[in-house]
């Protein structure tokens, strides 16, 4: 853009604003998700749908609300009022945002439900008489339908977090977890009663979890899930389009700022924060969270990831002793998207659904999952990486920072002696650990955390290459032995023909055996060679 909007003039970006309201009474920038919403709410009545944190569930949430409450006002221009049919009739709306809902324990989550459901039956006018949170429900929906007249709409945010909160923390945070799940089980059953559905116009529930129908939703069965559905793969998320169209002013301030043009903003803000897929159509999105971020401050941060340390995934994968290098291009049958249970978590139905991971490839109906972008390696590898060397010295983060900037500038005695440093820093307390998969293990986790571009176990026609670290203008692969020298390790890369999956790449190739010693617990020595 040649005449880049003054950054006092540019829409006012939303950081921490989920009321749709809010955004379209005082201009800020809004994405126009519309026309998903009317699909939906012309298409069915009963949906469930689960995306990570901070990606726009609250925001949907409170659209609907809008929308249902017949504020057509506030929907002026956009896609729906513009093309959408809708005849904007004010219906009654239950909202229950469990983010406000407080449920420390059993008895804690029933007097909250109790004061949400007291407070919107004033709103109308409802008188709530029964001591069970169960009948309320149903006393205020039958309420609300006869004080109206018009179908019942209910919109339940973040329905889980009664549940995850006290996921990780013991059995005694398991023993929290499952009787809050068999309060949510009852409360949202209602919702099928014979005497209550027929009440209802419309029911959305959100979350971060999809707990599988026998759990939670065994006697809420009748919802649809667009979780994974093509149609709404792209409703929440910002896609490419709407980036270049909706941010372009933004973006052009932000590349005057860096000096940079706007291409290479874009091209940034791809790598840093693009890549989530959520169906098997091949469509991708911004993390919505961390791109209003940027365009705020105008720099590259981990804003989504530092929003909320994965304390529990990360302590989950420690105690399952979980092969932290296979995280990276795990390969998956559909059935572990729906079969999250409290008491049985599995380790790759938790990273999808945090956002950890996201599909990357389908094929043959197996899913292969990997980090959506850099931000989420770099920073979640950084955790992973002193969550398994626990007590590592403080100093080393320095050390780990520099290992990309090293391999770069292809400084490698620089390299060698920072990752010397990271393995020295380690508590001796570990040494038992120090097989060639430990060491491999941290030399990844050290690299990505960096923010190199490192892929472990990178398979080939005829073996699988220990690490290899891709640049615009070269790649780097390495192979790793313990107690056996460098030249072997180099001999075995030439004997694999591991280069020759980057010949006519137009990029140098540069080989490097590394041989750890478990008796000093670092590296022993190293060679490298360029391939001509």
């Amino acid at each position: 853009m040649d005449d880049p909007k003054t950054a006092w003039s540019l829409e006012k970006l939303p950081i921490g604003i989920q009321a749709f309201e809010t955004m379209r009474g005082q201009d800020y920038l809004y994405v126009d998700k519309t026309r998903w919403v009317h699909r939906m709410v012309t298409q069915g009545m009963f949906y469930f749908l689960a995306r990570p944190r901070r990606f726009g569930k609250s925001l949907l949430v409170s659209t609907l609300k809008c929308l249902f409450e017949g504020r057509k006002e506030l929907f002026a221009g956009l896609w729906i009022a513009e093309h959408g049919a809708w005849d904007w009739q004010a219906h009654p709306v239950i909202l229950l945002d469990f983010n406000g809902i407080p449920a420390s324990t059993p008895e804690e989550l029933r007097q909250s439900l109790f004061f949400a459901l007291k407070r919107t039956a004033r709103s109308y006018g409802v008188a709530l008489e029964s001591a069970a949170v169960e009948t309320q429900f149903q006393e205020l929906i039958w309420g609300c339908h006869q004080k109206t007249g018009a179908p019942v709409v209910v919109l339940i945010d973040e329905y889980d977090k009664p549940l995850i909160d006290h996921l990780g923390k013991g059995a005694i945070g398991l023993a929290t977890a499952t009787a809050n799940r068999d309060i949510l089980k009852s409360f949202f059953g209602v919702l099928k009663e014979t005497t209550v559905s027929p009440l209802l116009g419309f029911a959305f529930l959100t979350g971060v979890s999809r707990f599988s129908r026998v759990s939670i939703f065994s006697e809420l069965n009748n919802l649809q899930d667009l979780s994974m559905n093509d149609a709404y793969a792209d409703m929440l998320g910002y896609t490419q389009e709407e980036l270049e169209t909706r941010f372009a002013p933004h973006i052009a301030v932000f590349a005057r700022d860096l000096d940079w043009t706007p291409d290479a903003v874009q091209g940034k803000l791809a790598q840093q924060y693009n890549g989530y897929r959520f169906a098997e159509r091949d469509v991708r999105v911004y993390n919505p969270f961390s791109i209003l971020n940027a365009c705020s401050e105008h720099k590259f941060g981990n804003y989504w990831f530092t929003s909320g340390m994965p304390t529990f995934l990360v302590n989950l994968l420690k105690q399952e002793r979980y092969d932290l290098i296979r995280i990276e291009g795990l390969e998956v049958s559909q059935s572990i998207f729906t079969t999250f249970e409290i008491d049985r978590l599995r380790v790759e139905a938790l990273l999808f659904q945090t956002g950890y991971l996201t599909i990357s490839d389908v094929h043959d109906e197996i899913y292969r999952l990997d980090y959506p972008n850099q931000e989420v390696k770099a920073a979640f590898a950084e955790s992973l990486l002193f969550t398994v060397s626990e007590g590592i010295q403080d100093g080393a983060s320095s050390q780990v920072l520099q290992l990309a900037r090293h391999l770069q500038r292809e400084d490698l005695d620089a390299f060698f002696e920072a990752m010397t440093a990271i393995f020295a820093a380690i508590p001796y307390t570990l040494a038992a650990q120090r097989d060639e998969a430990y060491f491999h293990t941290i030399f990844y986790l050290a690299l990505a955390a960096s923010g190199a571009d490192a892929i472990s176990e990178l398979l080939t026609s005829r073996g699988r290459i220990d690490l290899a670290v891709h640049f615009a203008d070269k790649v780097y692969v390495l192979e790793f032995k313990c107690n056996q020298s460098a030249a072997a390790a180099l001999v075995q890369i030439q004997a694999k023909g591991y280069a020759e999956r980057y010949r006519g790449s137009g990029k140098r190739v540069i080989l490097i055996g590394i041989h750890f010693d478990p008796a000093t617990r670092n590296v022993a020595e190293w060679q490298a060679q360029r391939v001509v």
